[in-house]
């Protein structure tokens, strides 16, 4: 249940901190909740990794759709050669996925050592 919660938690406050702060803020979103949702520090990385993969996902597929892949297709040919949206979405999604894990396993090594 807890994992649940985090994971939930850690999108809603990572999607509230993106909409003002730098696309970075979405880390102290992740470390927030594992410092006050007590996890092994492998259950805290999988929740932060999870939710900002999914946040980042489901965003910029959002995006990608509004302007009908064609930002997407340009940058994925100058990176990778391919006129792939879908590995664009990924590589973001990715990204965003071990900001969200590394701080939400610093969170839960921080909440260990204060005991």
């Amino acid at each position: 249940m807890k994992f649940i919660v985090s994971l939930i938690l850690t999108a809603l406050l990572s999607f509230a901190f993106g909409m003002y702060m730098p696309w970075w803020s979405v880390a102290f979103a992740a470390f927030i909740v594992a410092v006050l949702i007590p996890q092994t520090p492998g259950r805290s990385f999988l929740t932060g990794f999870i939710a900002l993969f999914l946040l980042w996902g489901i965003l910029t597929f959002y995006i990608d759709v509004q302007n009908e892949h064609i930002l997407s297709q340009r940058v994925a040919e100058l990176i990778i050669k391919s006129k792939s949206s879908f590995v664009m979405i990924l590589l973001t999604a990715l990204i965003g996925a071990l900001v969200g894990g590394f701080a939400a396993l610093s969170g839960s090594y921080l909440r260990k050592a204060g005991k």
